[in-house]
């Protein structure tokens, strides 16, 4: 929890004199204290929704932009507006979407290896569907300013119901157009179907971004509301340059009843920052990671609770939350995050308030009900765990740039392994660096199941995996899933490393 003092340094602030006696109801506070602190008469900044796409028929189509926002940041524009919107599917249903590039054909950014060309397009982040044109294609599907790409996206009846992302991937400028805000959350439906109980509370859909204020007017003032300690967290000497927003919201206030269950997906969708998410005085109740549930390889085991869970950038938890008790004073953070000696800074800050009573604007939409039963997978991969690995994968860095087994991505560079659709593979990812890294692979989860050569207590199935400093982790790769032939490419997830060499293709055959 955080002290009153706190609270009342940071949040009421922001907070206008519609919400007096909620607040010294909560705080005990006297009434003349209380008019003196509302001398600001802003009103509490609650929490937005972001437009939704959504369809019962059999295709779903939309229209997005890559455009100049009025700040002078790249952004997503949809139906008028500079808000990326949630695509919400169903399991059988095809994705239909027309992408203009109508950035600035001459850039002053700076992008990875100098100026940016504004070139962009889209990647399905942990969706199970084709690396093949017009699909999933990150390679070859590539609009310079003026030019359109047309996905189409066939998303498989089999597909884990849960909460995956969409952002641009343009190698050697994804950092930037990620970092600017161009990102969106999509949510296969049906989740209900794994635990029942879902259908029955209301959810909720964060979307953390990380903004950049290293050159902020009010970078100092920033830094003081999202309530960053003063001492510097971790090993890391860098500076504060990043904060985060919900929904595209400072600090913004969560609406929830004491008791109350709600349903919380949360995605980090920062470029290159890390986020260890607890609710003060509560455990998560997990129901998937990286979208997908817990009880889709494990029917027995639909639940975990969770003190705090770390997200490397990309990656995601959905969960239940229960509403704190009447008069206490809560907030979502993220907590400190040690990303090594030569890491960017990740302290602790306050990514939310929780409390009730602050009419928030609510949502009219409800999950597409999914017919039939769920559908499982049992991967029995236990067997794989002691074998010798099929592939090691080394990051290392210098000053020149990033590198996976001493190689630099190259656009044209033949892929640096092939692998037989229809199996499963041992890999181990090596950190040989002294700050940590996010490993990710397109068009696939895997089984993560040992760190540092210790097999873990709860092993999960994830598509976005944390690499110790100077360490390892060893995974159990899927690759029976037949759709996904064709050319793909795993990565470092701080996409500014990736951007400048930290990534490598592989071709499914």
């Amino acid at each position: 929890m955080i002290s009153k003092d706190s609270f009342v340094g940071t949040y009421l602030s922001g907070v206008g004199p519609k919400y007096f006696r909620w607040i010294s109801e909560i705080l005990g506070l006297a009434g003349a204290t209380i008019v003196l602190l509302l001398r600001v008469e802003a009103q509490v900044v609650t929490l937005p929704a972001e437009p939704e796409v959504r369809s019962r028929e059999r295709v779903i189509t939309l229209k997005l932009s890559a455009v100049t926002d009025p700040n002078g940041h790249y952004a997503f524009a949809y139906n008028g507006k500079t808000v990326p919107p949630v695509i919400r599917v169903s399991p059988g249903q095809r994705l239909n979407i027309d992408y203009l590039n109508a950035l600035p054909r001459t850039s002053r950014e700076s992008c990875a290896t100098g100026p940016c060309m504004n070139m962009s397009n889209l990647h399905f982040h942990g969706l199970h569907v084709s690396p093949r044109s017009p699909q999933d294609d990150v390679l070859t599907m590539l609009a310079m300013p003026g030019d359109s790409l047309h996905y189409l996206l066939n998303i498989p009846l089999d597909q884990p119901s849960g909460l995956y992302w969409y952002h641009p991937h343009p190698h050697g400028e994804s950092d930037r157009q990620v970092l600017d805000g161009m990102s969106g959350a999509i949510v296969v439906e049906g989740i209900e179907r794994y635990l029942p109980e879902l259908a029955r509370i209301p959810e909720r859909l964060l979307v953390v971004r990380a903004v950049d204020i290293e050159h902020e007017a009010e970078a100092v003032t920033l830094k003081s509301r999202m309530a960053i300690p003063a001492t510097p967290c971790g090993a890391s000497t860098e500076p504060v340059e990043r904060i985060f927003t919900v929904n595209g919201a400072v600090r913004p206030a969560i609406d929830i009843a004491p008791g109350e269950r709600q349903f919380w997906r949360i995605l980090n969708a920062a470029a290159d920052r890390y986020i260890d998410v607890q609710v003060d005085g509560q455990p998560f109740e997990v129901v998937a990671l990286d979208g997908m549930p817990l009880a889709y390889h494990n029917p027995s085991g639909p639940k975990r609770f969770l003190d705090h869970i770390l997200l490397p950038p990309a990656g995601r938890v959905e969960a239940i939350v229960t509403g704190p008790p009447q008069g206490s004073v809560t907030a979502l953070r993220t907590r400190c995050v040690d990303t090594g000696p030569d890491g960017d800074a990740n302290p602790e800050m306050v990514l939310a308030d929780v409390v009730a009573g602050i009419r928030e604007p609510k949502s009219t939409s409800r999950p597409a009900a999914i017919k039939g039963p769920a559908v499982y997978k049992i991967a029995r991969v236990n067997h794989f765990e002691n074998s010798i690995p099929d592939f090691v994968a080394t990051f290392t860095e210098d000053k020149y740039g990033f590198y996976i087994n001493g190689r630099k991505f190259e656009v044209q560079s033949e892929p640096m392994l092939r692998v037989k659709v229809g199996s499963y593979q041992h890999w181990r990812i090596v950190n040989a660096t002294r700050e940590i890294h996010p490993f990710h692979i397109h068009q696939v989860h895997f089984w993560s199941y040992a760190e540092n050569g210790v097999r873990r207590p709860d092993p999960e199935w994830l598509d976005t995996a944390n690499v110790p400093i100077g360490g390892s982790i060893d995974l159990i790769m899927d690759f029976t899933d037949p759709i996904i032939r064709g050319m793909s490419v795993f990565h470092c997830h701080l996409l500014n490393h990736e951007d400048k060499g930290m990534m490598a293709k592989i071709l499914f055959h």
